[in-house]
């Protein structure tokens, strides 16, 4: 695992994509702050640390075995990448099931290959989760499951500050095997943490079913095709460990044992919405975070409005602010509600901008204690069932699992509505009453997910109610 390094000068500073074969990056900065980056003649193979014309920083972040951490934050990890305020990185991210379909969503491409690597001798990236690294189903228990590519250092944040995030783009990464050239995929799982497993009504009761998800790596199609599924069957890892269920992540599935379901949902076309389920910064309670309970530093929020042209600005609570991404999806639905999106590999491009807390008072990030999203026609503001569940339950791993025992919508709502309240009155200069009843006929309250330990709720408040306002 990474160590700790909190000398400045031994930050990382990014990395040359491994090999040219995935040329479709170029020209893939295309709106915002990457647009002037890509007409100064760069493009988004260049090297890292390069500077444009005014002096915006740019980096390339790609996912390898020394760039990615699995299942788990950490404010000790060895930073990936260190950024100034205002610069630019492309980061790449690898989805964590993608040994649902090994030939589909690995074989053929090494970078993905080196990661999942895995045989009886060990696997290249040991820790999956912050449990302890004897856990009988596998080292880190599997007490959080993304691959999440960081941390990314930000030079001169500091607890206090807020990191502005900006996400300028979004695109699928293709597939390495030759036999699917052009296409990209993803995968749902109806998995056992889902709201469904114990609601089933069709036998066998329960299961957990995996659905295959194709894609246009090429951006010619705005959907996503479902190509089969299958029950996902007992199996042992190559370290000859027995898993039950999906109780562990990068499993590979052994396709010749399974029986697979062609020609599934005739003529569903699912639109993609592609967004980054796990972002955010590393917390200051503890070492060794779960990635799954998103928290008031981000995380796992699983909000399908974190996407290309959105904006997520996160409280900093450890100096350089830690900032991490992974979880990315094709498509989901607000709930999540069977366990999982459409779990598929994309690359981003990301704008860093971070506000100083002297600089704070008097805006509308003043007071804030928790991640809120962006978008061209609303602010977002995520409510849980536990705003902090780490100060609520305790820092310890093992303490952070009490959460999936104790979450509930109902809470969610509530911190949802607090949060709202509290924004509007803030930042709006609303009487409590006035923000009460703004709330209730112009605010849209819906249930983010079901499945992430800290269950969320989501507040939507549309921008062009205040266009009659000087703060709107």
């Amino acid at each position: 695992m990474k160590s700790n390094d909190s000398d400045d000068a031994q930050h990382g500073t990014g990395a040359k994509p491994a090999n040219g074969r995935r040329e479709f990056l170029k020209g893939a900065l295309a709106s915002g702050g990457a647009a002037a980056f890509a007409q100064s003649g760069f493009a988004a193979a260049a090297g890292s640390g390069n500077r444009v014309a005014d002096g915006t920083g740019y980096h390339y972040l790609p996912a390898t075995v020394d760039t990615v951490h699995w299942g788990v934050f950490s404010k000790n990890f060895k930073p990936a990448l260190t950024v100034d305020s205002g610069d630019l990185a492309t980061i790449e991210v690898l989805t964590h099931q993608a040994g649902d379909d090994y030939d589909r969503m690995i074989k053929g491409d090494s970078a993905v290959e080196q990661v999942y690597h895995w045989t009886k001798d060990g696997k290249n990236v040991d820790r999956r989760g912050a449990g302890p690294m004897d856990a009988p189903n596998g080292a880190g228990a599997g007490w959080g499951v993304h691959i999440c590519t960081g941390p990314v250092y930000v030079r001169d944040a500091e607890p206090g500050d807020v990191l502005e995030v900006r996400i300028l783009d979004m695109y699928p990464r293709p597939s390495g095997n030759l036999d699917y050239q052009g296409k990209t995929y993803g995968t749902n799982l109806a998995a056992w943490w889902g709201y469904q497993y114990h609601d089933l009504i069709e036998e066998p009761k329960p299961r957990e079913v995996v659905t295959i998800y194709e894609l246009d790596a090429n951006g010619h199609e705005d959907f996503a095709r479902p190509v089969y599924n299958y029950r996902w069957l007992p199996m042992s890892d190559p370290s000859g460990v027995r898993h039950d269920t999906y109780d562990y992540p990068g499993l590979i599935a052994d396709h010749s044992q399974l029986q697979k379901n062609h020609d599934i949902m005739p003529g569903v076309r699912i639109p993609i919405r592609p967004h980054f389920g796990t972002i955010g910064l590393a917390p200051a309670e503890s070492d060794l975070v779960n990635s799954i309970p998103p928290s008031y530093t981000g995380g796992n929020i699983d909000d399908w409005r974190a996407g290309k042209g959105s904006t997520i600005y996160f409280p900093v609570s450890v100096k350089g602010a830690y900032f991490s991404v992974g979880d990315s999806h094709a498509a989901q639905g607000d709930s999540e509600c069977c366990g999982t999106a459409i779990e598929c590999s994309f690359t981003g491009v990301f704008q860093f901008k971070l506000h100083k807390k002297d600089a704070l008072p008097g805006t509308k990030l003043e007071a804030l204690q928790w991640p809120l999203l962006e978008t061209k026609d609303e602010w977002v503001i995520h409510g849980f069932s536990y705003p902090n569940y780490l100060a609520h339950f305790g820092s310890k791993p093992e303490d952070q699992q009490a959460v999936f025992k104790n979450s509930s919508v109902d809470r969610a709502m509530r911190d949802a509505f607090r949060k709202m309240r509290a924004f509007l009155m803030h930042t709006q200069g609303l009487s409590e009453d006035e923000a009460i009843s703004l709330m209730s006929v112009a605010v849209d309250f819906s249930v983010t997910q079901v499945v992430d330990g800290n269950w969320g709720v989501h507040a939507s408040l549309p921008k062009r109610i205040f266009t009659g306002s000087a703060k709107g």
